[in-house]
């Protein structure tokens, strides 16, 4: 399968760049999958999971808090909060990232921000459960 450029960047580092068969994204309205000559589209991301294949077949498979996603043309450049591979995420790197939501929480001023900050701890919390097991 001919593959599409594939880009993923932190504010610490570059974390991927090459060609991949496909990648699936948290976006902010659920999972989507990008596959060479997508629509154009920008999607906002949540706390989640994002794999992506290359054209080697590997899987990488990482956790990501929040940013965005641009689909193009040109391919995918994912701008990433935070993204850390999934084996790197401990029970120690969760409890920082739940404590990180409940001060979210804690200190929103607005009923649409302490919405927003509930649905990233749960789905903070939920992911947790999932890799535990």
């Amino acid at each position: 399968m001919a593959g599409f450029a594939f880009e993923l960047v932190s504010p610490e580092k570059l974390l991927f760049s090459g060609d991949v068969e496909e990648v699936v994204i948290p976006g902010i309205e659920g999972d989507f999958a990008v596959l060479k000559d997508h629509a154009p589209v920008i999607s906002a991301l949540r706390p989640g999971v994002l794999s992506c294949k290359d054209t080697k077949g590997e899987k990488q498979v990482l956790f990501v808090r929040g940013g965005f996603a641009d689909v193009s043309t040109n391919g995918l450049i994912v701008l990433a909060e935070q993204a850390v591979p999934l084996t790197e995420m401990n029970d120690e790197r969760f409890a920082h990232e739940v404590k990180l939501a409940s001060d979210e929480l804690a200190s929103a001023q607005t009923e649409d921000s302490r919405r927003l900050a509930s649905e990233r701890l749960a789905q903070i919390e939920t992911l947790r459960s999932v890799v535990r097991h």
